[in-house]
């Protein structure tokens, strides 16, 4: 079963090109499957849909999130769908099982007071502050995911132009960066990087204080200290400056199309999310403020 598994995940590495965050969470639904088929004395290759209901219920009953059981029943899926592709199994056990109704949030957004007063806590009056306000400054500035800003190399940065090139998968797209993000990032690299950085052939643009690449859980913990310095009480996660840079865009005259092209969805509904919050700030202003509201 360890093979199988191994083979699925190449699969879907290379055929499908999904990301090392979405790997793992496949690799981790489809073992937590496995071991629950394993305690029933039974297999992937004879489980039925009742025995994968039973599971969804075992999950339900270990108060999962929808969200979750939705992805691991999705997760199931593309692995039933692999092995029927090469003919392991005659038929799909998932065929007919539904997933659970998701309530969508309305993304977290900061307003733009709350934006100026957590990009003002990094101190650039040393090495860390630096490059913690040279990070804030360009993701608020183009709204690129924590794993593009971790993965950005120096030659990812176009001073010249005034761009930077995002790279996502086999995917990448150029984002404009203006001027404070520009200011931020020159400083960074002027005075700071040089002095963190480990080893002549390290390429990233943003290091930790070992001199390696920063992770992602590294720029998740900068967020949350200077959330707390700020004394903000929304919690601020790196996708809270996504949320806020593609609203602020918005409610300042950018089209969704353009908004969609930044943040690099595909779908242009994951961007029209942004409208309805838009229309929803609007309105609450006109309540409060129209005299016959």
């Amino acid at each position: 079963m360890e093979d199988l598994i191994k083979k699925f995940l190449n699969y879907l590495q290379n055929d499908k090109k999904l990301s090392k965050n979405t790997l793992e969470s496949y690799r981790r639904d489809v073992k937590n499957y496995v071991a629950f088929l394993n305690d029933k004395e039974m297999t992937i290759l004879n489980s039925n849909q009742d025995v994968i209901n039973e599971y969804i219920a075992k999950m339900e009953k270990d108060k999962k999130l929808a969200s979750t059981i939705s992805r691991n029943i999705a997760s199931i899926r593309s692995f039933y769908k692999y092995l029927n592709g090469e003919n392991l199994v005659k038929a799909d056990p998932t065929k007919g099982i539904e997933s659970p109704k998701i309530e969508r949030k309305a993304p977290s957004v900061l307003s733009n007071s709350q934006v100026e007063l957590l990009l003002e806590q990094p101190k650039t009056s040393d090495l860390k502050g630096l490059r913690d306000k040279a990070m804030l400054e360009l993701v608020y500035a183009t709204g690129i995911r924590v794993t593009e800003l971790i993965n950005l190399d120096i030659a990812d940065v176009d001073f010249q132009k005034g761009y930077i090139t995002a790279k996502n998968n086999d995917k990448s797209r150029a984002i404009p960066i203006g001027s404070m993000a520009k200011k931020a990032l020159n400083e960074y690299l002027d005075k700071a990087r040089e002095h963190m950085v480990k080893g002549e052939n390290n390429t990233s643009l943003f290091v930790n204080v070992n001199g390696n690449r920063l992770t992602r859980q590294g720029f998740w913990k900068i967020i949350k200290f200077y959330q707390e310095q700020a004394h903000i009480d929304v919690d601020i996660t790196p996708h809270t400056l996504r949320h806020s840079f593609a609203v602020h865009l918005l409610e300042n005259g950018a089209e969704i199309s353009e908004i969609q092209e930044m943040l690099g969805h595909a779908d242009k509904t994951s961007t029209q999310v942004y409208a309805s919050i838009t229309q929803n700030r609007l309105k609450d202003v006109y309540n409060k403020a129209h005299p016959r509201a």
